[in-house]
């Protein structure tokens, strides 16, 4: 047999139209064997082989407690055993529902009444023994690739969460691409610090299981445990979202040596080119055996995507070297199976050069909120499209560009302020790292722009100076007519900032 026909095989059972989420852990261990899986820095390690029979065992005991259908709200520690975790409760038969531990009480109280819950899981240790006394499942509960495979709850950012109904073949499917990845050929592994519970973390972590790459977890993000992480392991990927980048650049990137870095990623919110140009900087294409010696760039996917898509839907490559005409700023391609549209507030795609909302067509869409169908009516289209929520401008040879949240449109006596806009000019500024913009009521105008920002150490520059240099790049009614510097944003578990927070400060 080919190597080519051993990694076509490979994908085909590992991510086949029968992949479901309750066998994946089975299928990867009969696949990787005894190859290494996960690590912590608690000192956990995992084999593929001995994940699939912790999964089995968990399901066992987990059968004896539910029935099938049953949703289980797993509001564990963020550690590896909670992605395990899902798979155990998918093998069982059951609906897996990740939240983070570190939300509120009456966050999770919200989840575990929404979802119904007939078990709630606080601790790996609630699961079930792993030991000799387990008793295994054997084989995993018959299901359907378009059965809800896990319900994951919306970060709430503008509301109460509500639970994303997210099939076996949406979380499942979309993961063919990283398991043809031709494992072998060179030494790989990913350090990551991601909510396990958020749908980006739950999908990086199943596509790197899905392709067979180790991944050294962090339960916690730290800039210079990860920086230390990378140095040390000689790690060949990160993934993480925007502002842990900011972060690690803060906390001295640029001075580590991130050269084994083949593959950055990002993803959850909008990164800057700039950005992400000065990481592709310090990884490298390759590094030369016995003189260390490093060639060339890394390269950086950006992944865009969201809950109710089922994680990515579109993903944009920046290889090595200048960027591409209409490519710098393009949100991506959309990833198989997916299609994309720009759209006026009548559904009609917009000319080119215009604003409209983005739209999703694909596997990973959520098929409606739990028990909520008037939620899911304003998000879902009759046809099956996903109003995404997020605005984008459609660019020339097909290109699209993201505008910014079509909730962050910011009306100022009766034109359109784009928070995106504005935050990308303040960011602009010496001093500023990072910027939040907000509406805030007005008599006169309706709304006027405000802003929250984090500033450089030892920053010179007053709220009133970044206000009076906003007014020289912006146009009037688009410049903050208030700013606050704040030492920390208000944030999601996965770094997005909670915009509503903001409005107690101005």
């Amino acid at each position: 047999m080919t190597p080519l026909r051993r990694i076509l095989d490979r994908a085909a059972l590992v991510t086949g139209r029968d992949a479901r989420l309750g066998v994946l852990a089975e299928r990867l261990g009969s696949v990787h064997g005894s190859a290494p899986m996960v690590s912590e820095p608690s000192g956990m390690t995992l084999t593929f082989a001995q994940a699939a029979e912790r999964v089995d065992r968990w399901a066992g005991s987990l059968a004896e407690r539910i029935d099938p259908g049953d949703r289980v709200v797993l509001a564990m520690p963020n550690e590896y055993d909670l992605l395990l975790a899902c798979m155990a409760v998918s093998r069982a038969g059951g609906i897996p529902v990740p939240v983070n531990a570190r939300m509120r009480p009456d966050e999770i109280e919200h989840v575990i009444v929404d979802s119904g819950a007939s078990i709630v899981v606080r601790a790996a240790a609630d699961l079930g023994p792993t030991g000799a006394d387990a008793r295994p499942l054997g084989r995993a509960v018959d299901g359907a690739e378009d059965d809800v495979a896990a319900i994951f709850y919306t970060s709430g950012t503008t509301g109460r969460p509500k639970g994303a109904r997210l099939t076996h073949r949406g979380l499942i499917g979309s993961m063919g691409a990283a398991a043809l990845y031709p494992r072998g050929l060179r030494r790989d592994e990913a350090v990551l610090a991601l909510p396990v519970a958020h749908i980006m973390g739950f999908s990086v972590l199943l596509g790197m299981a899905s392709a067979g790459i180790p991944v050294h977890f962090l339960t916690k993000f730290d800039a210079h445990t990860v920086l230390d992480a990378i140095e040390r392991r000689r790690a060949t990927i990160f993934v993480g979202v925007p502002a842990m980048y900011r972060m690690m650049l803060e906390a001295g990137a640029e001075s580590r040596d991130l050269r084994s870095i083949r593959v950055w990623g990002a993803g959850a919110d909008v990164m800057p080119r700039e950005l992400s140009r000065r990481f592709q900087k310090m990884g490298a294409t390759v590094t030369l055996p016995l003189v260390g010696a490093s060639v060339g760039e890394a390269m950086f996917l950006e992944g865009y995507g969201l809950v109710e898509s089922g994680g990515g839907a579109l993903v944009r490559v920046s290889m090595p070297g200048p960027d591409l005409p209409f490519v710098a700023d393009a949100m991506g391609v959309p990833l198989p199976g997916y299609s994309v549209r720009v759209a006026d507030d009548d559904g009609r795609e917009v000319p080119t050069g215009a604003v409209g909302e983005l739209w999703l067509k694909g596997p990973g869409v959520l098929t409606g909120y739990h028990e909520n169908p008037e939620a899911t009516a304003e998000v879902v289209t009759d046809d099956g499209w996903l109003r995404t929520g997020d605005l984008a401008r459609r660019g020339p040879l097909g290109s699209i560009t993201f505008a910014g949240r079509k909730k962050d449109v910011i009306k100022v006596g009766g034109y359109s302020v784009f928070a995106a806009e504005v935050e990308a000019a303040l960011c602009e500024h010496p001093d500023v790292l990072e910027a939040a913009v907000v509406g805030l009521p007005d008599e006169r105008m309706g709304e006027v722009p405000v802003a929250a920002v984090r500033v450089r150490p030892g920053a010179a520059a007053t709220p009133e100076d970044i206000v009076a240099w906003a007014g020289d790049v912006l146009s009037p009614y688009k410049a903050p007519r208030r700013v606050v510097v704040l030492d920390d944003l208000p944030r999601t578990g996965t770094q997005k900032v909670q915009k509503r927070e903001l409005l107690h400060y101005f």
